[in-house]
């Protein structure tokens, strides 16, 4: 009888501590999705910060690329005010744009040539990267944590705790079509 008890106390206490551990490692995976999250958006605001002035240095120059540069100007006034969420697809918006006002700014040569215009591109570059590789780690992080929440045994403790899965980072699907070469040759 004594041993059955025992038995009994030590499957219970290991149960307990498995899902003590196993809803730990769920918290700290969805802590990471959060950090992730908040990466990309502290990496917005800074190429955000950096957009006014290359919109300004390349307005006196390109004429033709208003309606560009409009949507530009939108999207960073509208990043100011909006959830996380919504920054970080619009975000992704603005970095399709950036890259297509970089094959605008082929057609001015007295812009590339500028010294502050070029040093903006460079940095609003290096910026584009640093999200890039930053949305790439926020998606490996959801992908861990969603892995978590769907897996047995683990999805048990998920389901108790009401623990949601998280969308992963989506680009627009302007970034997913083909490219056509010919048009950005043309002009």
């Amino acid at each position: 009888m004594a041993v059955t008890v025992i038995t009994a106390i030590v499957i219970l206490l290991i149960i307990l501590l498995w899902a003590i551990f196993t809803s730990n490692n769920l918290i700290a995976k969805r802590n990471r999705v959060k950090q992730c999250r908040s990466s990309i958006c502290i990496a917005i605001k800074q190429r955000n910060d950096m957009i006014p002035n290359l919109v300004s240095s390349v307005k006196a120059y390109m004429v033709h690329e208003n309606e560009l540069l409009m949507r530009i100007t939108e999207l960073r006034v509208h990043s100011t005010r909006e959830s996380e969420n919504q920054l970080i697809h619009d975000g992704a918006e603005l970095s399709s744009l950036l890259s297509r006002l970089n094959i605008a700014v082929e057609n001015y040569p007295d812009l590339k040539a500028d010294d502050q215009f070029m040093a903006l591109q460079l940095q609003i570059a290096d910026m584009e990267r640093e999200l890039q590789a930053i949305r790439r780690t926020c998606n490996a992080a959801i992908t861990d944590y969603n892995n978590g929440l769907e897996m047995f045994p683990t999805s048990i403790v998920a389901s108790m705790r009401h623990y949601m899965p998280e969308e992963l980072i989506a680009f627009p699907s302007d970034d997913m079509r083909d490219i056509n070469i010919s048009q950005l040759f043309a002009r």
